[in-house]
This record gives structure tokens, C-alpha cells and sequence, in this order.
């Protein structure tokens, strides 16, 4: 370890010697850098995994937080529990009892956005060097969460149906995995929803070869068609830790999701969420509660879909429109994104500069996958901008591909 003096004396210290062996593992989010160059006023950003901002229920939140603070805001202003406000844990139950999901208050841990979750079973579950077995490809902020802890990753890919269990067989063979980490309603990037054939045969191997699922179902609530599919925690609720969110209905910026897993595991995650924040925000919990019981966020959620649904056929109808033949992409029943897959030449990290020419934005496929994967590939969301926009967003990513492929 070295330090320097300085000309006035004092010594300095060398902090890159100082970090954690881990840290090596860490790493920026491609999608946060660029979203700083999407925040130009003339690009057009189909980049960033955000929720409509002007759906978001301010007035609402107002009348919340007002309302908790005039009639319970000791309480709501005080230390609470590790495992979340109690009242909200019994209306999270209620409400996944429609999905038949089988929850109880005690097998419910309110946590600060679903990322925190993954954070935290990476801090308990990963050993340095572990194998996890991700989708090909999958959410960035699972590998960074899980990298972070000195996992190792094993993917398999996708198709339509979602993740290949022919190839996840052939995996679970070959590698000693810890656990298998999915997004089985509208994937996070590719938009695909796994088939109820596929869960099953999913559960039926990880119980088969010894380890557990972790579901992340952050965009489940936002079909706008087809009908809802199984949750994986109902078809072996002791194998599968499942993680939801109300970032992509109510506001991510409240930070507000939960895990639902056997009680010995969330015993255990209380463990590590006290030892990161004591506990989630008693006065945001109360607040979203308020929100919540009043029934507003069922309405609102009917909103939402409305308005997505328009916005994804007005991006599946202006690629038909304007994408040049070669280029093939998925066509999501609900959530935020689809997924692109251009010519097998094309790198998508590459082309993403001659679309900035064009000023329009996307995120290249490889920040996707933990190995390699991806290059041909680029994520696109149809959340965040109008039918207008987006006809103009895909015209001009269009002439971007014109170019592109000559």
C-alpha cells in the first residue's frame, strides 16, 4: 500500500489500492451514460427503461402524504420495522392472492425498489466465484447486482417463447449453478413472456438438479393483451423467491418493492437489510399504502396499460413502416420494451453513433448479457414517448439502418 506527501506536508493516500477486491467487479450502467446524451432537447430517446413521467400521480401523492402526515405523521416520521409497514404487507397479500401467488404477511419483505432485492440475495446467497444462470439476455441491473458479490454467469437464450429449457437441460448438466435468475413477463430487454409449458418444465429442472428460481416480475401488472400466465412462485412456492415492484405502476422514484419467499429466507434477508438501511421509509410506505387502499392505483393501472398498448402499436406499425428488410424484432403483450436483432455484420454498439447522427437513441444489446452476446442487438422502449414521437423516433432510426446497411 503507498502513499505520497504533498508540498504542504501532508500525506496522501492511494485509494485505488484501498477498494475491495470486489470492486473490480463493479461497473457503470451503460443505459445511465447514455441517457446523458439522450438528455439533448432535439434527440429522440428510446433508451431509458422509465415509465411515462406525465402518467405519474402527483396530485395523488400530495393528497397522500398530507393525509399520513396529518393523521399518523409521528409514526410515519419514526424508525419502523425491518420487514416492512404492516398494513401495506397485508394489501401486497391481497393483491397477489389474485394471481394466486401464496403469500403471507410473514412471508413478504418490503425492500427500497426491487434492485435493492437482488442486491441483497446476491449478498447472501453468492459465495466468490459462484455460477448464476441468467437468460441470454437479460436485465443489466441483475448482472451488475449479482456481479458485484464475484458471481460467475451462465446463460441460455431466448426465443419467443422465452428462456430455450432444451438448452437450460443441457446447462444444468454441465455447470454447478447456485440459482437461476428469469423475468418471465415482458422480459427486460426482449419483451417476450414465457409460455406455461415453459414454466413448467423451468420448475420441474431446477427442483430436478438442486437449485431455486429467482423471479423478477417487475412488469407483470402491465399486459394490455392475452391473457396472464402463471406465476413460477405458485408452481413450487419452497424452490422460487419472487420479487415485484411498484416503480412501473405507482413511481420508481419512491423506491417501493417486495419479496416474497419462504419465511427461513426472508428471516435471513432481514439480516442483511438491517445491516444495509434498518429499514424502507415508514412515511413512503404509509403514503403508498393510502394510495393503494383507496383503490387508486387499480384505476391507474388500467390507465397505464391503455396508453402503452397505444404506444407499442405505434412502434410495431412505424417499423413496418420504415425498418429496412433484414431487420427482425418482438412484439411484447405488455411492459416497456421490445428487442431488435439487425443483420449479423452490424454491431449495435457501433451504430449507435450514426443514430445519434440521426438524433435518435436506443440501448445496444451486448449491455445485456454478462458474457458475450448481443452485438447485433438494441433495445427499444415504447413507454416514454407519444404515438408522434415515436413515428418520428423510428423514421429517423430507420435512415439511420438505410445507411447503416447501404
Amino acid at each position: 500500500m503507498t502513499s505520497k506527501s504533498t508540498f504542504d506536508g501532508t500525506v496522501t493516500t492511494n485509494w485505488d489500492e484501498r477498494f475491495a477486491e470486489r470492486t473490480q467487479n463493479m461497473m457503470s450502467s451503460i443505459i445511465r451514460e447514455i441517457l446523458k446524451l439522450a438528455l439533448q432537447p432535439d434527440i429522440i430517446s428510446f433508451a431509458g427503461g422509465m415509465p411515462a413521467s406525465e402518467l405519474f400521480l402527483v396530485r395523488e401523492f400530495g393528497e397522500a402524504c398530507q393525509y399520513v402526515l396529518s393523521h399518523d405523521g409521528v409514526r410515519a416520521l419514526q424508525y419502523g420495522t425491518t420487514e416492512g409497514y404492516p398494513p401495506l404487507k397485508q394489501y401486497l397479500v391481497e393483491k397477489m392472492q389474485e394471481y394466486d401467488v401464496p403469500a403471507e404477511q410473514e412471508n413478504i419483505l418490503i425492500v427500497n425498489g426491487s434492485q435493492q432485492a437482488l442486491d441483497l440475495i446476491g449478498k447472501m446467497f453468492i459465495t466468490p466465484g459462484d455460477l448464476v444462470l441468467t437468460e441470454g439476455p437479460t436485465y443489466l441491473g441483475a448482472i451488475q447486482a449479482f456481479r458485484a458479490y464475484q458471481a460467475r454467469f451462465v446463460t441460455v437464450p431466448l426465443d419467443e417463447d422465452g428462456i430455450r429449457t432444451d438448452k437450460l437441460e443441457q446447462a444444468l448438466e454441465r455447470h454447478p449453478v447456485k440459482f437461476i435468475y428469469v423475468l418471465p413477463n415482458f422480459h427486460n430487454p426482449a419483451g417476450v413472456t414465457m409460455t406455461l409449458e415453459r414454466r413448467l418444465k423451468l420448475v420441474e429442472l431446477a427442483a430436478r438438479y438442486g437449485v431455486f428460481i429467482v423471479e423478477d416480475d417487475p412488469y407483470g401488472e402491465l399486459r394490455f393483451e392475452g391473457e396472464d400466465v402463471v406465476p413460477l412462485v405458485v408452481l413450487h412456492k419452497e424452490n422460487v423467491l419472487y420479487l415485484s415492484t411498484f416503480s412501473k405502476t405507482l413511481s420508481p422514484g419512491i423506491r417501493l418493492g417486495w419479496i416474497v419467499a419462504p419465511s427461513k429466507i426472508i428471516a435471513k434477508l432481514v439480516q442483511a437489510k438491517q445491516g444495509a438501511d434498518l429499514h424502507t421509509s415508514t412515511f413512503i410506505q404509509m403514503v403508498a399504502h393510502d394510495i393503494c387502499q383507496r383503490g387508486i392505483l387499480r384505476h391507474h393501472a388500467k390507465d397505464i396499460r391503455k396508453v402503452y398498448k397505444e404506444r407499442r402499436d405505434a412502434m410495431l406499425a412505424a417499423m413496418e413502416k420504415h425498418f429496412p428488410s433484414g431487420v427482425t424484432w418482438t412484439r411484447p403483450q405488455g411492459g416497456l420494451f421490445l428487442w431488435v436483432q439487425l443483420p449479423e455484420h452490424v454491431d449495435a454498439a457501433e451504430f449507435l453513433n450514426v443514430a445519434l447522427q440521426e438524433k435518435v437513441a436506443f440501448v445496444p444489446g451486448r449491455a445485456f448479457y454478462p458474457d458475450e452476446g448481443g452485438k447485433n442487438a438494441m433495445r427499444l422502449t415504447f413507454a416514454t414517448a407519444g404515438p408522434e414521437k415515436i413515428e418520428e423516433g423510428i423514421k429517423r432510426l430507420g435512415r439511420a439502418l438505410m445507411r447503416e446497411l447501404g
